[in-house]
């Protein structure tokens, strides 16, 4: 048989539970409107990778392999090229000819960006990566590159184009 203080002690957490119960039922519901509006999502919010430009325009990646050997699900394909006088793609002596991303295996975890010595490869906000066909979920470097700015102000990160769109 339980004792006064027991009995006590299991009022007032019963009380204390239906206070927060019934103050949560008196506040406004606060719904996000998703498919008609944007998404808000956190500044460190995870999402498809970006491959960043310099001030210059030119692709930031020089090819080194580092985020491939950090990638824990080994889906980061590279290759390399040489740079020539004629044709500038980065500011080093190579650049990344091929640059993919299998985002069937890609776990998000972030390494490869830690791993990018010239902060090339940064997570963007995009977030739709869901795709009947798994072969349009490996991306490339061109839909993966900031695009060049036609105004003149900074690039940003976007949020990459599917596979199969132009």
């Amino acid at each position: 048989m339980p004792t006064l203080g027991e009995v006590i002690e299991g009022a007032a957490a019963i009380a204390k539970g239906m206070s927060i119960t019934f103050r949560e039922m008196l506040s406004p519901a606060i719904t996000e409107e998703y498919p008609d509006g944007p998404a808000h999502l956190e500044e460190r919010y995870r999402g498809a990778h970006v491959l960043q430009r310099d001030e210059n325009g030119l692709e930031k990646c020089v090819a080194c392999f580092l985020c491939a050997a950090a990638c824990p699900a080994d889906c980061i394909y590279i290759e390399a090229a040489e740079n020539t006088h004629e044709q500038r793609f980065s500011g080093a002596e190579r650049y990344a000819k091929v640059y993919n991303i299998d985002y069937n295996r890609c776990i998000f975890c972030g390494y490869c960006v830690e791993a990018c010595p010239t902060d090339a490869i940064t997570h963007g906000h995009g977030f739709e990566l869901a795709a009947y066909d798994t072969s349009t979920l490996i991306y490339r470097k061109e839909q993966m590159l900031v695009p060049l700015p036609e105004t003149g102000a900074a690039p940003s990160q976007h949020n990459p184009l599917p596979a199969g769109a132009p």
